[in-house]
């Protein structure tokens, strides 16, 4: 076998090691492309997986090309300049190894480039294409919104590659010339002096043939790449002015007076520089100009730092001796700005009198909005459900989310959670592949109670329940097996030869049959395709799994739409409904658009990401059965998400699609609406100077939780609004004035009908002090009566944990209701809703229910009032104050034998 064979298998080999190693690191992304073309399909958004991968390709391909050969040519041009001045002659024989890794190297940066930018640039392209307007401009500049969240972006990355592209290249130039010293050393005489450079090279020679040979030769490139480095920078500064729209140097965010007068100058005046500075640093270093190549920089760093010191100056002896009158224009930009980029633009501000005028009567005629007080909470009823209808160790119920429902005619608020299957509750012995892949696949239906009522145990009162499910009222279930959920993190396979656990029945389990249309077909290669994605040689060997078995993934919903659709903000509470129409359940998401680039605008902190724009413009609804999801467009007039369903055509549906069933368990999102709280602290001024002065500046109201004390939560109750003619469901929280205890209004957002998602801003009179949830929460601790039960119950190994105070505006005047659960300490006990305290003007009162409380405040004037359960607590509380006083009278006996012990000891 000649040389030449050999060197050909050599290449062969060396080739097939290569595709062996790079298909070993690519095949698990190969085979995870290849799951998500077919999930993608199967629920019918595959334009939207394919949008990323289109625009990626799209820009990748023209940059490899182009750079790869625009690299390559200029690779070999430098080649050719040094063997003439090294005076080397080769052949392409003799090169024709170099020559083939010069291509490679040249592909490979290339595409590395490429791929970094394609990634990098992909969705700010399709945003910079298919932007929506907003119909606005910004106060400064008079530039539309859109430039700012669609345009700016884009320009500021391409920016940022450009001058990355200029540093590689002349890290490339630099690098490229070191390795021909190395593998290709001149000849003697050369203008190289190769007697100079014997490896390892001294400095001195090396810096000398850089001298000589690097900066003389290159001498052009060098001011190609000087001028093109001060071109970006010049147009570096020209975006800058744009971004002065995100000032913070201010009072506040946004341009300030400084920045308009002096440091918007500067940057023009830098910009300009830089673009003159670019021309002559280049004829300086062609035409060996010391002077001209230093102008450019050495006038811009003066320019910079006159600039900034100007700054300073006017700062401290300009503005801040004037400051208002100065930043007033500004800080009025900033709040109209933020006012409408968080939605809160659009508020309306009602006084409401307080007038504290309640009556009997006016209860009676607000029966609708009494019979709908919560007096239970969701952090203690967790716990309550899960011990009382958790049925089995492996049932958990995650969360309580608070509904409305239409029961037994009736327009009721409602606690609602599903009972979810969590397999790493399942016995050690029992965490088996068949059982968390084939068997324990799924939950199984719901809890669910009134929010206005408990036991006489101070338990809920449970009105759907048990497995299989029981109703009590009109409400009903046709699906209640839960394929999706909060707590699904594993994948399943159904519709195998093992039939699926169900539910238990007694000492027996029921079986079933997924009958649904979820997960992708184990048939041809998907078997061994899966096998390899879930690293499961059971999954294909098992000879459960037969043709017509089907693999689903992405079962838990967060992280089912978080792959759908990754750039939206999600909710933290996903919230499960039953669907009145059909019987079957669903899970709704609030999705959030959102930006940091709406000029003028405060950020803010929100779900973990930093924003100053945001809307609740989608709602995300999955069939708890089927997996079927839905993106539900519900604020068509967001310009981010028109601009969404331009690039993602197949991923959005009109709020108009939406059955009645579900858009009547629709809900203005608590995270959202503690958003626009935190905004409206201080954005409710219109007043610049007010704001300036934080003359106004409010606090969301405190409150003594179980046993604690926190900013009082948002909480969803139903009352009649002022001006409204029928009970609804809504949103509230009340405000104090900053630092203070007093309350000075209640934000409240609409969730019904027509009317939802509009804020109503409640105002109190500034000339009387309306109690606020903690100086109610200082009466109860005060009251002659409650405080000593508290003491009471706290002796007996009990602890008073006390739930949600909630305001409830009653017609002119305010209502606090405050539910008191007991809970043993005993960590398997539950904690019991055992009493309701309701204050109003001076009164506060502590009975077993809300109607024995509101009649100790305005009377009983019903005919059949319901007086037994009552009378039971109070016996129960004389036979209690009995044992303790048993209890304390044996511990003084005890401890006076016990004395007189000691005293007998201790006579001599």
């Amino acid at each position: 076998m000649n040389q030449k064979t050999i060197n050909k298998w050599r290449v062969v080999f060396g080739v097939a090691v290569a595709a062996i190693i790079f298909l070993g690191a690519s095949l698990r992304q190969l085979v995870n492309f290849i799951v998500n073309i077919q999930w993608f399909s199967k629920h019918q958004y595959i334009e939207t997986f394919l949008i990323k991968i289109w625009t990626e390709v799209g820009v990748l391909i023209p940059i490899w090309v182009l750079f790869t050969l625009l690299l390559y040519r200029y690779l070999i041009r430098q080649r050719r300049k040094y063997y003439k001045n090294a005076h080397l002659v080769k052949s392409k024989e003799e090169d024709k190894w170099f020559t083939r890794g010069m291509r490679f190297f040249s592909v490979v940066i290339a595409g590395s480039v490429g791929w970094s930018i394609s990634k990098s640039i992909w969705f700010k392209l399709q945003l910079f294409m298919n932007g929506a307007a907003f119909g606005e401009t910004d106060p400064i500049f008079h530039m539309p919104i859109e430039f700012y969240m669609f345009k700016l972006p884009l320009y500021q990355q391409l920016l940022s590659i450009g001058i990355f592209v200029t540093f590689l290249m002349m890290v490339i130039v630099i690098g490229f010339f070191m390795v021909l010293l190395i593998i290709r050393p001149p000849t003697e005489g050369s203008m190289y002096d190769a007697g100079k450079l014997k490896w390892p090279f001294p400095i001195e020679s090396l810096i000398s043939v850089f001298q000589r040979n690097m900066i003389a030769p290159a001498i052009h490139k060098i001011a190609l790449f000087g001028m093109m480095i001060f071109l970006m920078i010049g147009a570096k500064y020209f975006l800058m002015t744009y971004e002065l729209m995100y000032s913070s140097k201010g009072v506040a965010y946004g341009a300030s007076y400084t920045d308009i007068h002096v440091t918007l100058l500067g940057y023009r005046v830098a910009g300009i520089i830089a673009i003159l500075g670019a021309f002559t640093f280049a004829y300086g270093v062609l035409k060996g100009h010391k002077k001209l190549v230093s102008f450019g920089p050495i006038l811009l760093i003066i320019v910079t730092v006159v600039f900034g010191i100007t700054g300073l100056v006017v700062q401290q002896l300009v503005v801040e001796p004037d400051e208002i009158a100065k930043e007033s224009a500004y800080l009025s930009h900033n709040i109209q700005y933020t006012q409408k980029a968080f939605a809160l633009d659009g508020v309306v501000t009602e006084e409401f009198p307080v007038e504290q005028n309640l009556t009997r009567d006016v209860l009676d005629a607000n029966a609708a909005t009494v019979d709908n007080i919560r007096i239970n909470d969701a952090r203690p009823l967790k716990q309550t459900y899960n011990q009382i209808q958790g049925i089995r160790l492996y049932y958990v119920f995650n969360d309580i989310d608070v509904d409305r429902y239409e029961v037994d005619g009736e327009y009721s608020q409602m606690f609602i959670s599903p009972r979810e299957l969590d397999q790493e509750k399942l016995a050690d012995q029992a965490k088996t592949w068949l059982n968390e892949h084939l068997k324990y696949t799924h939950g199984y239906g719901v809890a669910m109670s009134p929010v206005n009522a408990v036991t006489n145990d101070g338990q809920p009162v449970l009105v759907m329940k048990n497995v299989p499910p029981i109703s009590t009222t009109d409400l009903f279930i046709t699906r209640p097996e839960l394929y999706f959920g909060e707590k699904t993190d594993q994948y399943i396979i159904v519709n195998t030869d093992e039939p699926e656990f169900d539910y238990p029945s007694g000492s027996d389990n029921v079986t079933t049959r997924y009958e649904g249309d979820a997960g992708i077909p184990l048939d041809g290669m998907n078997k061994l395709l899966f096998a390899y994605r879930e690293s499961s040689m059971k999954l294909l060997v098992s000879s459960a799994v037969n043709s017509d078995s089907r693999i689903v993934i992405y079962r838990n919903i967060i992280e089912r739409v978080r792959r759908i659709a990754p750039f939206l903000i999600y909710d933290s509470n996903p919230y499960l409904v039953l669907n009145q129409t059909d019987g079957k359940l669903y899970w709704i998401i609030d999705a959030y658009t959102s930006s940091e680039y709406y000029p003028y605008s405060q950020p803010f902190s929100f779900n973990g990401f930093k924003v100053n724009y945001a809307r609740n413009s989608v709602k995300v609804v999955i069939d708890a059965y089927e997996g079927t999801t839905t993106f539900y467009i519900y604020d068509e007039t967001d310009p981010v998400v028109q601009t969404y369903s331009r690039i993602f055509k197949d991923l959005f549906t009109s709020q108009s699609e939406l059955t009645e069933g579900l858009k009547s368990h629709i809900r203005y999102p608590q995270d959202y609406f503690d958003l626009q709280t935190e905004v409206y602290r201080g954005y409710h001024v219109n007043n610049p100077v007010v704001f300036y002065n934080g003359e106004d500046m409010w606090d969301v109201a405190n409150e003594k939780y179980m046993d604690g004390i926190q900013p009082i939560e948002s909480n969803y109750v139903m009352y009649k609004l002022p001006d409204a003619s029928e009970k609804e469901f809504a949103l509230i929280v009340p405000y104090t004035p900053r630092e203070k205890p007093n309350m000075t209004s209640l934000l409240v957002a609409r969730n019904d009908g027509d009317d939802y998602g509009k804020l109503y801003m409640y105002k109190f009179p500034k000339d009387k002090t309306i109690l606020g949830p903690l100086m109610i929460e200082a009466r109860i601790d005060q009251d002659s009566t409650i405080s000593p039960q508290f003491t009471l119950w706290g002796q007996k190994g009990s602890a008073v944990l006390r739930g949600n105070l909630i305001v409830v505006p009653i017609e002119n005047s305010l209502l606090y209701v405050e539910p008191i659960y007991i809970k043993a300490d005993n960590p398997n006990s539950l904690p019991e809703m055992k009493r309701v305290i309701v204050a109003y003007e001076d009164k506060v009162v502590m009975e077993a229910t809300l109607d024995q409380a509101l009649d100790r405040i305005f009377g009983d004037v019903r005919k059949n009032p319901v007086v037994s359960e009552s009378e039971d607590d109070v016996m129960k509380a004389l036979e209690e104050l009995k044992q303790l006083f048993r209890e304390n009278q044996e511990n003084m006996i005890r401890l006076e034998e016990q004395i007189q012990e000691l005293e007998n000891l201790l006579q001599p």
